[in-house]
């Protein structure tokens, strides 16, 4: 489990993310790059972090299961994930 200030770290920027996002759509197509630049850090959608949804970690991240390697493992092998199931040959 990641540890919990991580986590809230990364929900507040993904909140500052929301509240800047037409700001700066509207600042990009105007080409105000210094308008841009006084713009809090945050504020840009490249500082997110994919973050499994279950635990925190941020590595092994799956997109279309939100969620790491590791979680995705345990689920799939207890069949809490629908429509996926272990192969076996």
């Amino acid at each position: 489990m990641a540890k919990e200030s991580w986590i809230t770290r990364n929900a507040r920027k993904a909140r500052t993310v929301a509240k800047y996002a037409k700001l700066r759509a509207k600042l990009k197509a105007e080409k105000d790059y210094e308008g841009l630049t006084m713009l809090p850090r945050d504020a840009s959608p490249t500082r997110l972090v994919n973050r499994c949804e279950v635990t925190g970690r941020r590595r092994g991240f799956l997109r279309r299961f939100r969620m790491s390697r590791i979680t995705f493992r345990e689920m799939a092998s207890h069949g809490m994930i629908p429509g996926v199931t272990k192969s076996s040959w």
